[in-house]
């Protein structure tokens, strides 16, 4: 798996002080959207590894996060860049806009 996880308790290591840009991806095992979009970062993870990592936080097992973030649905996808949120989109979208608008914030 080229994507990782992390939790309300590792946020701010695997995150916030990351060394290069992280995409975080909102989801939950019950959301449909997020279950459609799972491959694709998946891929993208893999061919833009050199400039960017790629991270899942599960919306229910670590609610504190989500919370502090205002994120109202999902999936939600935010990126990071040094410790600051710098991108947000909401909604499922088809791969190759994915990762336009990647290319676009990273």
């Amino acid at each position: 798996m080229a994507t990782r996880h992390t939790t309300d308790a590792s946020f701010d290591e695997d995150v916030r002080q990351a060394a290069k840009p992280v995409v975080v991806d909102f989801w939950a095992e019950w959301c449909g959207p997020c279950k459609q979009i799972a491959p694709f970062l998946e891929d993208i993870a893999a061919e833009m590894e050199e400039r960017l990592d790629v991270v899942k936080l599960d919306i229910d097992d670590n609610p504190k996060t989500p919370g502090e973030l205002g994120v109202r649905g999902i999936p939600t996808l935010m990126v990071f860049r040094d410790g600051e949120m710098v991108a947000q989109r909401v909604g499922a979208m088809p791969k190759s806009a994915l990762k336009q608008w990647l290319d676009s914030v990273v």
